[in-house]
């Protein structure tokens, strides 16, 4: 897909095949070689209502909102954006030797919390854990693995994160938190769940409750996310994720009239 001013991404939460996977409203994961596909980036743009988790991979992200903040995602880097009552922003992907991606996760929050006040949270590579094992490299964005807590915290969701590395036969297994919905997205690789391939850029969806493996057919990186559903009617128009149609109006209005953005945000990290 063609998102913002020319960026090409993959897409798999987000499309006519799944809406919505509750908690998570959108999945894209950016990135190419050509700086054509992408160095237009996203301009100003709103958002409410939900949650933005930003992971870059290589490269990095400059972004600065209307109300004055202003950073620079480096790789490796995380950023959680709780837009919640109104932000506008603008994220610009920068090439670093020749190298650009990452991935943009989008969370819900319930009813009673999209119009509260926005917050940040962003944290460098240095903050995020490292597990090595004898063929696997983990890396802990938001929730646990083994005795390792990643710095992301989202109370609503309790949203486990995990960039796995694996080599080729390598197999790594994982105990889902009880009621999550859970996937894992190949992005480098290929690999296999019980015994059912996983190719680069699909979305696998996890049964919840249970001890599950995934085997390395080459050498294989993928995201693994989990979270717990919201449960609530989710209405969605272009960056506004809310809970009704009329909210979704005033959302509109509010962007036109000049009155969208009511706090400025507040920032943590390291």
């Amino acid at each position: 897909m063609i998102e913002g001013a020319g960026v090409n991404v993959h897409r798999t939460i987000g499309t006519p095949a799944l809406r919505n996977l509750d908690p998570f409203i959108m999945l894209d994961h950016f990135g190419s070689s050509d700086p054509d596909q992408y160095i237009a980036g996203f301009p100003d743009h709103p958002h409410r209502g939900f949650i933005t988790l930003t992971y870059i991979l290589d490269g990095h992200m400059l972004h600065q909102d209307s109300m004055g903040n202003k950073g620079d995602l480096k790789a490796g880097g995380i950023q959680w954006m709780k837009a919640a009552s109104g932000v506008i922003h603008s994220e610009i992907p920068q090439q670093t030797k020749g190298l650009m991606r990452g991935f943009q996760l989008w969370i819900n929050l319930p009813a009673t919390e999209k119009m509260t006040d926005p917050n940040y949270q962003e944290f460098s590579a240095a903050a995020i854990p490292i597990v090595e094992q004898n063929d696997a490299t983990v890396r802990v964005i938001s929730g646990s693995y083994g005795n390792y807590k990643g710095p992301i915290e989202d109370p609503n969701t309790n949203v486990h994160y995990l960039d796995v590395a694996l080599l080729p036969r390598a197999n790594f297994s994982y105990e889902l938190p009880e009621t999550m919905t859970a996937f894992i997205y190949p992005y480098q690789g290929n690999g296999k769940i019980a015994n059912t391939t996983v190719p680069t850029h699909t979305l696998a969806c996890l049964s919840s409750d249970e001890r599950f493996e995934v085997s390395a057919t080459d050498e294989l990186r993928f995201i693994l996310v989990a979270g717990r559903p919201i449960g609530e009617p989710i209405v969605q128009y272009g960056p506004f994720v809310m809970s009704s149609r009329e909210e979704i109006e005033q959302a509109v209005n509010d962007y036109h009239d000049g009155t969208f953005v009511r706090t400025k945000a507040r920032w943590v990290s390291d």
